[in-house]
């Protein structure tokens, strides 16, 4: 080390002193642009455990790996939701009434669509909300705790559902 101050030169870039510039180490593949490759390896050897030390940051940092209650939660729901597909279609063959008037237009003409439609947007949902599963919706709640309201209140509406059926037919079993 020199114990004379530093000039400007020693700061400029190599090419503004005509010296040669360093080999480029860099592979010719790019990384970022291998989804299906890095979708499956994240899968294995995750690199992305916990949120960026930029929290303040705005922008968006996805996780490759994510806490395994929310693997529960997430595989809970998706399990309810066609536990309350299935009652809803055993619920309407015994005269009840679909009051989401969204879904009203697909459970009357084919229940195999009606099933996929509803799983299928379920499944999405809740994917995303396990890739937001650290942020807070609208400042206030974290998306997690939005998880485990959804689990309840799927829950909550089997049993009422579940008591609908037996008041309807009069049986407390479902295959009738």
């Amino acid at each position: 080390m020199s114990s004379s101050p530093p000039v400007p030169d020693d700061f400029a870039a190599p090419q503004a002193a005509d010296r040669p510039l360093p080999q480029d180490r860099r592979s010719r593949v790019d990384r970022r642009e291998r989804f299906w490759w890095s979708l499956l390896y994240g899968s294995i050897r995750p690199r992305r455990r916990r949120p960026a030390r930029r929290e303040q940051d705005a922008r968006f940092h996805a996780l490759d790996w994510h806490a395994s209650h929310l693997w529960a939660v997430s595989i809970g729901i998706l399990i309810l939701s066609v536990v309350d597909a299935f009652l809803t279609l055993r619920l309407l063959s015994a005269g009840a009434v679909e009051v989401n008037p969204f879904m009203a237009l697909f459970v009357g003409g084919n229940a195999a669509l009606f099933a996929g439609l509803k799983l299928a947007m379920t499944g999405v949902c809740v994917g995303l909300m396990v890739l937001l599963a650290g942020y807070r919706f609208l400042r206030v709640v974290r998306v997690d705790v939005i998880l485990y309201g959804i689990f309840l209140g799927y829950a909550i509406l089997i049993g009422h559902e579940m008591e609908m059926l037996r008041q309807l037919t009069g049986a407390f079993y479902l295959l009738i």
